[in-house]
């Protein structure tokens, strides 16, 4: 039997398209090994989102040769969509797909063995205005499953390179999106989390369809306990969507809200589409819709021309706003993007320091979210066991805290109920109640 082998780099949609792709090879008869062990192929799913994934992704690539210099390697991904020319440059890469056509992969595979011959099959993926399928009926990992509605992005923002790597946004069609969820069900996923790389994006480029539709829809599958939206942009937030948000039984009260800065001049310079102004009424008004929501989001600190100002705006809209919990990043040059050709660049011990402040006022404000749930019943899907203790299953709530349960194995992937006995964080405890009984899926 032939082994092939993966290796994912970056974000959750890389994680989701090794799955498809996996299911590619296995509807070949491969078998999958783990990517330390000598295998016939090996695919690297590559990430360009900042100069260091290109590095990683490197090392990786050559990690592969290494292990088998005889092994077909295969390199596809974000980094393989940038730059295949580079990639295609190491001794011993022999395939490039990019973000498209991952379904020829195993041709080329083919093909290569006969002709000896690297292929870069990447093409211009600017031109590409269809979603590609790739489906997932299920995972490796048991317990909450990705479904991927949108591929691409129209905002180009000054400091990021995926619309180069991804394309122009397009939608997966709302049937495709449904008929997937029902199959994921059916495999016996409680949650599903829509994925993408602009998942609020979702409809934009369909005429008489968007987003609050097509959650409207997923409402009505059968058997489908709870619905999370993996990110959505404060300016796609719009009205419908939070009507939709507040007459829904399923959507988690958990949305990452994206925001980068506080700051309405450094928005403006990193080319964002919403003013401080109107990205806190719309988060007002989703509080409102769903009690008790937490909001993550993403913050950039250290963005070329950032003053003491403008970094303070930031720190005191982050206090106004009041995440659940928050990623700060420091500012970290794409080469490629126009905020690395911009003057001014700010001097890391400086964005070292002003990263150290809002992780610690992030901290500050994760607690303060949890201990309002302090003595709560709460629902919670163990996830894993925990590593010091196996004894404890670790998983998220519905309003994502994560927490520490004395339980059985059994109930992972399961909807239970959990009392936080001790908030904290990162952990909180708690304190199993009840198995929620859920209703029989049908396909």
């Amino acid at each position: 039997m032939r082994k092939v082998a993966f290796h994912t780099l970056g974000c959750k949609v890389n994680h989701y398209e090794t799955e498809a792709i996996w299911q590619l090879f296995q509807s070949e008869n491969y078998e999958k090994v783990d990517f330390d062990q000598t295998s016939d192929v090996y695919v690297i799913n590559t990430c360009t989102v900042t100069n260091t994934g290109d590095k990683k992704s490197r090392q990786v690539i050559r990690r592969a040769i290494r292990k088998n210099p005889d092994a077909v390697i295969c390199v596809t991904g974000c980094y393989a969509q940038t730059s295949p020319a580079e990639i295609m440059a190491i001794p011993g890469v022999d395939i490039v797909v990019g973000t498209q056509d991952r379904h020829k992969m195993i041709p080329y595979i083919e093909e290569f063995q006969n002709e000896r011959k690297p292929i870069n099959g990447v093409g211009n993926i600017m031109k590409t205005r269809v979603y590609e399928e790739l489906d997932v009926p299920a995972f490796t990992d048991r317990t909450r499953a990705s479904l991927k509605i949108q591929e691409g992005c129209n905002n180009f923002c000054t400091f990021c390179i995926i619309p180069w790597a991804r394309g122009l946004l397009r939608s997966r069609d709302p049937e495709e999106v449904l008929k997937q969820a029902r199959q994921l069900v059916y495999a016996g996923y409680k949650e599903i989390v829509l994925t993408g790389i602009h998942t609020g994006g979702y409809g934009e480029d369909m005429k008489d369809y968007n987003l609050a539709r097509l959650l409207e829809e997923l409402e009505q599958v059968e058997g489908l306990m709870r619905i999370r939206i993996s990110s959505i942009e404060g300016s796609q937030i719009t009205d419908d969507v939070i009507r939709v948000i507040n007459d829904s039984q399923k959507i988690v009260r958990h949305l990452h809200v994206p925001l980068q800065s506080g700051s309405d001049t450094v928005l403006k310079r990193m080319r964002r589409k919403y003013t401080m102004d109107f990205y806190k009424e719309r988060v007002q008004k989703l509080k409102g819709a769903l009690p008790g929501l937490a909001v993550t989001s993403d913050v950039i600190v250290g963005f070329p021309g950032e003053t003491e100002e403008e970094f303070q705006e930031t720190y005191q809209a982050v206090r106004d706003v009041g995440f659940s919990e928050l990623h700060v990043f420091p500012y970290s040059k794409r080469t490629g993007t126009p905020a690395a050709r911009m003057e001014n660049q700010v001097e890391d011990a400086v964005k070292h320091e002003r990263v150290r402040k809002l992780i610690s006022l992030s901290d500050q404000q994760a607690k303060e979210y949890a201990s309002r749930y302090e003595g709560e019943v709460l629902e919670m899907i163990p996830e894993e066991e925990d590593k010091e203790d196996s004894r404890l299953l670790i998983g998220y709530t519905d309003n994502y805290m994560k927490v520490k349960v004395e339980l059985d194995r059994a109930y992972i992937g399961e909807i239970v109920k959990v009392k936080i006995t001790h908030s904290g964080y990162p952990y909180n405890k708690g304190m199993f109640v009840k198995v929620e009984k859920r209703p029989e899926a049908k396909v």
